[in-house]
């Protein structure tokens, strides 16, 4: 038995796996979960008396003694030299000073979504939802990408049936308008936020989404449904005051999947064009035979939208190139824990 540690590190809360990889053949590893727990962040001043305290637990529940052959912690927010300063947590991170401190041989810290990238790799067919169905080829590249708070991006490449991640920052490239409304949009924004430049992840998030909503209502206040005003005003006086308990992203969809609100549903439309194409440009420059995964917070919860038709034909609508795209696999990640998978798989396959 080789036990791993894996942890997705959030700056709200922290889950910790404890699990067993086993390796079938030359295949991925297999891990199977021991114990897991989630812990609100902001309790404990640092990482190491949260494992801590986790691993006690574990051992308390699992009844026998355990050695945590290798840990990875996927982090959200930048790593470098396998450290990171984690600023929402005053959290100071190094790989070395917690393989000493936890007494664990090998740590690795990567960036969260680097994590899922390695996740979809472990993903069964039940946790994916096909957009496009398309052979696959596993000796391509494949693409990842995923809208929550802001929009995350990587990709993978096999070398000698090993795949590795590698970062993008392609989230923060131009956002370029394919409408007169999308024009308007881009310039609403630069206005609104006094911006010199208007990035993809300004509209492609759920921050996004509130923000197509925001522009759509003052464009046109005479469409606003009653209650989507009261939550509106509400989120604005919250937002006056420093803090927020609404989720105006998570409002308007619900609204848009309902299909009861038209300034709803025209911020979604929005919103799944401008991510379709988003994704349809990554495609191009990659060529993921090997498939394109959207991960992500928001996608699963809008399943029914995104079979809607205007993600998919925003993606393909590339010109001469549409051919192209529709020999790409397109998949919707369901599992909302793929990071911490990702971080098992990397535990047990990639630390040196």
């Amino acid at each position: 038995m080789t036990i791993l540690l894996a942890g997705d590190i959030g700056g709200t809360k922290t889950i910790l796996r404890l699990v067993d990889s086993a390796v079938h053949g030359d295949g991925l590893p297999t891990p199977t979960t021991l114990y897991q727990e989630t812990y609100a962040s902001q309790r404990f001043p640092d990482l190491v008396p949260m494992v801590q305290t986790f691993l006690a637990a574990a051992e308390t529940a699992l009844g026998s003694r355990l050695q945590v052959a290798r840990a990875c912690f996927g982090i959200a927010g930048p790593v470098i030299n396998n450290a990171s300063e984690l600023t929402n947590l005053h959290w100071s991170l190094q790989a070395d000073r917690l393989e000493q401190a936890l007494a664990i041989p090998q740590i690795a810290l990567i960036n969260d979504f680097a994590a899922v990238g390695y996740g979809v790799l472990g993903l069964t067919s039940e946790e994916l939802y096909p957009l496009q169905v398309a052979p696959i080829d596993r000796q391509a590249p494949i693409a990842v990408l995923g809208a929550g708070t802001g929009l995350g991006e990587c990709f993978l490449t096999a070398c000698r049936g090993h795949y590795h991640v590698y970062p993008s920052e392609g989230s923060h490239a131009d956002f370029a308008p394919r409408s007169p409304l999308e024009d308007e949009l881009r310039m609403y924004l630069q206005a609104e936020r006094q911006l010199s430049r208007v990035s993809v992840e300004r509209v492609v998030s759920g921050r996004g989404i509130a923000s197509i909503y925001q522009f759509l209502r003052q464009r046109s206040p005479e469409q606003e449904s009653p209650a989507l005003a009261t939550v509106f005003q509400k989120w604005q006086q919250e937002q006056a005051q420093g803090h927020s308990t609404i989720d105006v992203a998570a409002a308007v969809s619900k609204a848009a999947l309902e299909g009861h609100d038209p300034l709803c549903t025209q911020a979604m439309q929005i919103f799944l064009s401008a991510y379709g194409a988003e994704a349809g440009n990554f495609a191009l420059k990659l060529l993921p035979y090997g498939g394109l995964y959207i991960a992500g917070g928001i996608a699963p919860k809008i399943l029914p939208l995104l079979e809607g038709g205007e993600f998919m034909a925003a993606f393909k609508d590339k010109g001469r190139f549409r051919a192209i795209l529709e020999q790409i696999s397109v998949q919707v990640v369901l599992n909302p824990q793929v990071g911490l998978l990702g971080a098992a798989l990397y535990a047990a396959q990639e630390i040196p």
